[in-house]
């Protein structure tokens, strides 16, 4: 069996709790959740939990069958890598001397990424995009110096209108 990454889109009831179940549930199984992202939908009564996770197909398929028997889940769809959009959001404090600024607003240019804090000897990115653009411009900026970094997590969504209702 090969061992794959899988963006896991889960529509949950929006209530205290529901979160830590569904963790609680990849932990008991020996899954480590490489990116967790939770948030409301357009239906204030419904969160979407956004869940990374590498796997092999047989030992995934047990897991959302044990998710799928929790009353809080409402839908599980495995995104299809070729047909899904995912974002990530990365905030980066880079050590910037003087001599340097010039070539880091360069690479923050070139990938269409936001200054959102200046001081004297820093620099804090703002960059949105794939997990691949980000870790591209942090190898860029690594050299410079990166004081702090945080990162959200993936969020996807399929393409076109079909969409992940119960």
């Amino acid at each position: 069996m090969m061992v794959m990454k899988h963006t896991l889109s889960v529509l949950v009831e929006n209530k205290p709790g529901v979160l830590a179940k569904i963790s609680g549930l990849f932990s008991r199984r020996g899954f480590n959740i490489d990116s967790l992202a939770v948030g409301p939908t357009e239906d204030e009564t419904i969160s979407r939990m956004t869940i990374v996770v590498e796997s092999e197909d047989r030992s995934l398929e047990q897991v959302t069958k044990q998710l799928h028997k929790l009353i809080s889940v409402i839908k599980i769809q495995d995104l299809d890598p070729e047909n899904m959009i995912e974002r990530e959001l990365i905030l980066i404090k880079v050590n910037t001397e003087p001599d340097f600024r010039p070539e880091i607003l360069e690479i923050v240019d070139i990938f269409r990424a936001k200054i959102v804090d200046v001081s004297p000897k820093s620099l804090v990115i703002e960059i949105t995009g794939t997990t691949s653009k980000l870790e591209a411009m942090e190898e860029l900026l690594r050299p410079y110096g990166i004081m702090e970094l945080v990162r959200t997590g993936r969020i996807a969504i399929s393409r076109g209108i079909k969409a992940v209702r119960a």
